[in-house]
């Protein structure tokens, strides 16, 4: 779709073929104007409310997007002989037709229009946002049609003969068979990120179990819909990082907290397990021990930083050194001063050997 102009698309996709232009749209919706302002000067181009239409009033018929309204569409048509009947009015429900047995529809919420139109014996939506036709079966029209009008949709019934084209007969002879419905303009995108994102067995299997039949709903529920499954899955890979984070963490501790234990604690005495403790921890107590844990290792590290000639000291209560042998002197320095004394008792020895 080029820009904001559905309305041109709607029409051409109705008619099957290139027959508006956005000039030839917008010299119909200037006419209206131009209609309408001389019916607003019958009451006089001196009056207050003739200025203020003239200063205050824009084109309610078009504007600048390429948007045009439900009246120059309704112009167009009436060149091929068609008409617009709103499908929810109370004129044309006491008719009751079955929406299968009409030829074509048009529909318009907000600013977008687009047609849904029977192609020889079977029913396309033609909107102009997909990548192309998506078929629609007899059965499932007149829920697509009550589905539009709950989330806010108008419906025009196209009353009149359609122009012959070539996809109306080629279509009385064959039938079509749509296996996956087409992609919305700019969701091959957005799919190429969700492929990101690993797909779960249940996924998998949903997809073989339910193949898609051709008669998916386009609306905003099934795109949020499908938003929703991507962001739920972004979630589950969250929390799983998390959840490994969190028991690295648990285990990190633990080996620290034993670590600290096992030189002051007998061998007998048994350890608290911190597991199920940390079970029962909300995510929010979680956040702030995990914050406080990476706060104790980069101020250890700064500590480093601050004294580069020290080792770290030994923390095992069992290996401590007694009071003024040395408690400043690090594990380097000890082993160093062992091997002093080991050699200084070997030359005794030597020396108490030659004196003999």
């Amino acid at each position: 779709q080029e820009g904001s102009l559905c309305a041109q698309h709607c029409l051409n996709n109705l008619l099957q073929g290139e027959y508006f232009s956005p000039v030839e749209l917008s010299s119909i919706a200037q006419q209206l104007d131009e209609e309408e302002r001389m019916r607003m000067a019958e009451g006089g181009v001196s009056s207050e409310e003739y200025r203020t239409f003239l200063q205050q009033q824009p084109s309610v018929n078009m504007d600048d997007s390429g948007f045009f309204s439900i009246q120059v569409i309704s112009n167009a048509l009436k060149v091929w002989g068609l008409e617009l009947i709103l499908f929810n009015s109370p004129e044309y429900q006491r008719l009751g037709i079955d929406p299968i047995n009409e030829k074509s529809f048009i529909c318009n919420y907000k600013e977008h229009w687009f047609t849904v139109r029977k192609l020889g014996k079977q029913w396309f939506n033609l909107n102009s946002l997909l990548m192309g036709p998506e078929l629609i079966s007899d059965t499932y029209l007149a829920l697509f049609l009550a589905q539009l009008q709950q989330e806010g949709y108008s419906i025009f019934v196209v009353k009149g003969d359609l122009p012959d084209c070539e996809a109306d007969q080629l279509l009385q002879m064959i039938r079509v068979q749509q296996m996956q419905r087409p992609k919305l303009i700019g969701e091959e995108a957005a799919q190429s990120r969700d492929q990101r994102l690993p797909r779960s067995d249940v996924d998998q299997a949903i997809e073989v179990n339910h193949p898609f039949d051709g008669t998916g709903m386009l609306d905003e529920d099934e795109e949020n819909f499908q938003r929703a499954l991507a962001l739920s899955r972004q979630e589950i890979d969250m929390e799983d990082e998390e959840a490994d984070l969190r028991r690295a963490i648990q285990l990190s501790i633990q080996g620290s907290r034993q670590s600290e234990l096992s030189g002051s604690l007998p061998q007998n005495v048994p350890q608290s397990s911190h597991s199920s403790q940390t079970d029962s921890l909300s995510s929010e107590e979680l956040r702030r021990r995990r914050q406080a844990y990476f706060e104790k290792q980069q101020q250890q590290l700064q500590q480093q930083d601050q004294t580069p000639n020290l080792q770290d000291k030994a923390t095992l209560s069992s290996s401590a050194p007694e009071p003024g042998s040395g408690g400043d002197m690090s594990e380097e320095d000890m082993l160093q001063a062992a091997m002093n004394m080991s050699l200084e008792s070997v030359r005794n020895h030597l020396n108490s050997e030659e004196e003999k």
